[in-house]
């Protein structure tokens, strides 16, 4: 494997290693090492280039948040041309401490989900899209993702000079256009978030265990296929004909684990139906999601599905005022 240091046992060892180096032992430099210095970073709330801007919000996050801890739960991976992309399911827990991007300190402990696919390449994660689970973060600190996201349009200089929001108009190609491996599991996953998004919801009858244990934004953990098709049917209300897009699917099998899927999606179109985001606005949105799911003798057993709620308001409230 060329992806990493051979200090490294695995891409799991890598991406597990490197995180906790960066954010628990706060070796926060070495971000210059792991991080490539012309760096694409892709999250739901913004685009950053480079590893400059990476290690500035780096000190920010542990600045507001100095307890934080990143519990690394799998790592979904694939071989790409000289290296691997992975794809990162952790759970992150913090203390609401000092003042932020989050606002005043509560003192509030925090709990929440993010997925990551990063392109490590040369000891070096050159490429990388991320979603946080911002509406889980905001609700537990009293707050919910439509009035953050107003608050911080206001707190970033209004509508005309805050960050702009991730999407297709200003992302930034960086070296990794792969899409994943050719694993059946990968292929299921891809298969079966097409047949929701195109409106089959049947599917998930035919394809979840009656037992399934899901998570979904804003820190909702469910059972049953009910929650699913909840969930789905809901996004999918709000965007009825917006484009559904597979960018990158991973299936894998081993580690003690079941065998298990990553897939990376977006839906783009106009916010013109009733759904997870109330009123319809005619609003453009561009959404990107992640979705790790694990498979058993019965069908799809775990689901972990982010999307950044915040965003999607801050682009609603960007074009509606």
């Amino acid at each position: 494997m060329k992806g990493f240091d051979p200090k490294w046992t695995s891409p799991e060892d890598y991406i597990l290693g490197i995180t906790k180096t960066i954010w628990e032992d706060r070796e926060i430099g070495s971000l210059t090492h792991y991080y490539a210095p012309d760096i694409v970073v892709r999250s739901p709330a913004s685009v950053v280039v480079g590893n400059t801007g990476i290690i500035g919000a780096t000190m920010a996050t542990l600045s507001e948040l100095p307890d934080r801890q990143l519990l690394g739960e799998d790592v979904i991976w694939c071989d790409a041309p000289d290296g691997f992309l992975s794809s990162h399911r952790l759970t992150s827990t913090a203390t609401h401490s000092h003042p932020g991007v989050y606002g005043q300190p509560t003192g509030k402990k925090i709990q929440y989900r993010i997925l990551a696919d990063c392109h490590c390449q040369n000891d070096q994660v050159n490429d990388e899209w991320l979603v946080r689970d911002q509406g889980a973060i905001v609700r537990q600190l009293g707050m919910d993702p439509k009035s953050f996201a107003a608050e911080l349009i206001a707190k970033e200089g209004g509508a005309e000079h805050c960050v702009q929001p991730y999407t297709p108009s200003n992302d930034v190609q960086g070296p990794y256009n792969g899409r994943g491996n050719d694993h059946p599991r990968g292929h299921a996953l891809a298969g079966l978030l097409t047949e929701l998004m195109a409106g089959n919801f049947a599917a998930i009858g035919t394809t979840y265990d009656r037992a399934c244990q899901l998570s979904y934004p804003s820190g909702l953990d469910a059972m049953g296929r009910e929650a699913a098709d909840q969930f789905w049917l809901g996004l999918r209300a709000a965007l009825p004909n917006a484009a559904f897009t597979v960018h990158h699917q991973i299936g894998m099998e081993g580690n003690d684990l079941p065998p298990r899927a990553a897939v990376r999606w977006s839906l783009h179109g106009k916010h013109e139906g009733w759904g997870a985001f109330g009123t319809p606005t005619g609003a453009d949105i561009f959404i990107m999601g992640i979705t790790h799911a694990e498979f058993g003798p019965w069908g799809l057993r775990r689901e972990f599905t982010l999307i950044d709620e915040t965003a999607v308001w801050k682009q609603i409230l960007l074009q509606t005022g």
